[in-house]
This record gives structure tokens, sequence and C-alpha cells, in this order.
């Protein structure tokens, strides 16, 4: 049953893809820090998703650090055509589950190559720079040297189209300088919508905007007793109405 695509379709790049996509962070277990606790389960999952009209999948090398990328690669693999992988660079886990930022020139190239043997892929589809700092309020911080470095790995075959992730508008305005962008992923839901200019930005420059939290992170929301907006966002009521919202902003949801 395609269910996904009843949620009308956005323009990633070139491609076409369901506004309903997939983000498969929580696959690599407790803290996003490998390993799952049912390789199975998160297997049987990512199978389910697609076949229930998925074919936008958000990932990076970084989560488990390798966990999501691998189970991916052995629910999916060989990929069904249309299907859109996305991942990102720009971090690398320590040995405490840290997140830590990853921004030099080597490192940004073992970790595209890290993802392309982890997914079993000869180019990747998307690869988002993930960008340090707070979700709430990404870093003005220079990003010249960074993405001149995936310009050149797409220059070299490696990356189809690129994108950013917890970025600002002149982050955005710096990146177009050097390469094209077809996606920005920023921290974006119903309680969270500091990026309704940038939205409006992107939208004039053909440029996806993909959130991330989309469901205000739901996982959370299975603490009880959790405040009246978190079941807000939980009930039908509220989710379908968001769903159009999105939709009249040709945003993901």
């Amino acid at each position: 049953m395609n269910i996904a695509g009843k949620a009308g379709n956005f323009l990633l790049g070139d491609r076409a893809v369901n506004r309903m996509g997939y983000g498969a962070m929580q696959l690599a277990g407790p803290q996003v820090f490998g390993p799952p606790k049912d390789p199975a389960a998160a297997i049987a999952v990512l199978r389910e998703a697609v076949a229930s009209g998925v074919n936008h999948i958000d990932t990076a090398d970084f989560y488990g650090p390798h966990v999501t990328n691998q189970l991916i690669r052995e629910a999916l693999h060989p990929y069904a055509q249309d299907l859109v992988i996305v991942t990102k660079v720009g971090a690398v886990r320590g040995a405490d589950a840290s997140w830590n930022p990853a921004h030099s020139p080597a490192e940004l190239t073992r970790a595209v190559h890290d993802n392309l043997r982890n997914l079993g892929v000869e180019v990747l589809d998307v690869v988002n720079l993930r960008v340090w700092g707070d979700l709430h309020s990404p870093t003005e911080d220079s990003i010249e040297e960074s993405f001149t470095t995936l310009a050149e790995l797409q220059r070299q075959g490696l990356i189809r189209h690129l994108g950013l992730s917890n970025v600002t508008a002149a982050q955005v305005k710096q990146a177009q300088g050097i390469a094209q962008v077809i996606c920005v992923q920023n921290h974006y839901n119903l309680t969270h919508r500091d990026d309704e200019q940038l939205i409006a930005d992107l939208g004039r420059q053909g440029i996806a905007y993909v959130p991330f939290f989309p469901w205000v992170a739901s996982h959370r929301c299975n603490r009880k007793p959790f405040p009246a907006w978190r079941r807000a966002c939980r009930h039908h009521r509220c989710a379908w109405p968001w769903r159009g919202y999105c939709n009249g902003r040709r945003i993901s949801c």
C-alpha cells in the first residue's frame, strides 16, 4: 500500500520523491550509538517503509557509527531505481558516544568514502554538510573550506548532489557561491518554526527544505506525563493539518 505517496511529491535535485520520507537515525540503537537491540526488526522497518511508498531515506555514517548505513544496505541493496538516499558528513562519534565536529578536508573525504563503502554504492545521491552548533541556534561559522572539499568530491564523480544541514541563511548563500545546493535540512516543527523566512527564500531559489524532528521527535513524547502541546503534536486533528501546512510550503513532512 502506497501510504507515503498520499502526501504528495517534492523535488530533491532532479528527482521527484514522496514528501513523507524516513529518517533512519534511531535505527542505530540507544544514543544513536550501536548496535541496535534488534537488527532484524530494524531491517524489517526499512523494508516496510519502502513497501509503503517511501523513496527518500535520510541517514549518516556517523549514526552508530556505520550501523544505520549497514542496515540500509542489508535491507534494501540492490536499491530501487526511484530510491534517494540522503546522507550527511561533518561529525564523528567519540568512544563515549559523544558527537564531535569533523570538517577538515581529510575528515570529510574519509566520511564520503565510508558512506560509499557502507551503503554499497559507487556514487552518493545527496550529501549534506552537517554544520556544527546547537539545534536551536546554528553557528555562523564559515563553511567555505568544508563545502569546497565536498564540491571537489562531487567533481570527482563521488557525489551527485550537495546539501546543507543545521545552517543559517548566510551559510546557504556562502555555499551557493561554491556549488549548487539542492536541499537544506534544519530543525523545524510545530514548536520550532524559526525558519519560516528561510523556507520562503529557499522556495524562491528552488532549494528543497527537509525538516528534521518534523513530528517533534516523537520518541520524547512517549515520556509520561507529557504536556498538552506534546499530546497535540501526536493527535490526528493536529498531525493531518500539519501535513497540509507542510505541503502548502512544499517541504517534507
